[in-house]
């Protein structure tokens, strides 16, 4: 079956839940003394659950990550957007592209969704942008068990080149082809990658995919990679409590 032909049985199938609000502001605890806000969204009962890894100068309000949670929830998946950093992290250059404190964010982030009513034992993708999809990368590498599917927009995977070759989850690139440098470093990751992959390259789009209908190519992609790849039911969740958050972190 393909992703479309699945999005469609999908938008069907999926049941209701009474009742259910479809969103809500959550704050997402981290190490001691920091908190990290953030937005769940969801649609009657989620398949799985897509955490964003926003880019470098943007957010969890970023308006192209906001419009492919829309497309995500419509398709019966639950997201997360958050902010990689706090207010006052976000103006420090240094934290800004350290690409292991991002990705330990992501990691955390992940762990904390996964306890949460809405989306519990549901298994996690990793939808990253520009600096973003770095973190997500060596975060899917660096515990596989966690996350179960990555998909990268504009991304800079050779941030997080010597991690590529251990990253086991089914990744999928998207990359503009006007959007160089950008593109190259797509292509060389690609190689790099071991696990289940594929490289989209969107013909005419530049590094924010602004062309017209060249997003809607992006979230449709990335719809069809999550819906393959998510499995509705967590390995072993029917008859495992959900693990605690220390098991990986």
């Amino acid at each position: 079956m393909s992703g479309s032909d699945e999005w469609s049985e999908v938008k069907q199938a999926r049941p209701t839940l009474a009742g259910a609000d479809p969103e809500r502001e959550v704050e997402i605890p981290l190490r001691p003394g920091l908190v990290l806000p953030g937005t769940l969204r969801w649609s009657g009962k989620p398949r799985g659950v897509v955490v964003f890894a926003h880019g470098s100068g943007s957010s969890r309000h970023s308006p192209r990550n906001q419009y492919v949670s829309s497309v995500l929830v419509e398709a019966g998946l639950a997201t997360l957007l958050f902010d990689l950093l706090s207010e006052w992290e976000s103006t420090d250059r240094s934290k800004v592209f350290d690409i292991e404190l991002l990705a330990d964010r992501v990691v955390q982030a992940a762990t904390w969704v996964v306890q949460q009513p809405e989306v519990t034992g549901l298994r996690v993708g990793l939808f990253g942008a520009s600096t973003g999809s770095a973190a997500a990368l060596l975060a899917a590498a660096s515990h596989p068990s966690l996350i179960a599917a990555v998909v990268s927009r504009g991304g800079r995977p050779d941030l997080a080149w010597n991690d590529l070759p251990l990253v086991q989850a089914p990744t999928l690139l998207i990359v503009g082809g006007q959007d160089e440098p950008v593109l190259t470093w797509n292509q060389q990751a690609y190689e790099q990658l071991t696990c289940p992959k594929d490289l989209v390259v969107i013909p005419g789009a530049t590094h924010l995919f602004e062309e017209p209908g060249a997003l809607e190519q992006v979230a449709e992609l990335a719809r069809d990679w999550f819906l393959r790849y998510l499995p509705s039911v967590a390995p072993g969740s029917s008859n495992e409590p959900t693990p605690n958050v220390g098991s990986w972190l």
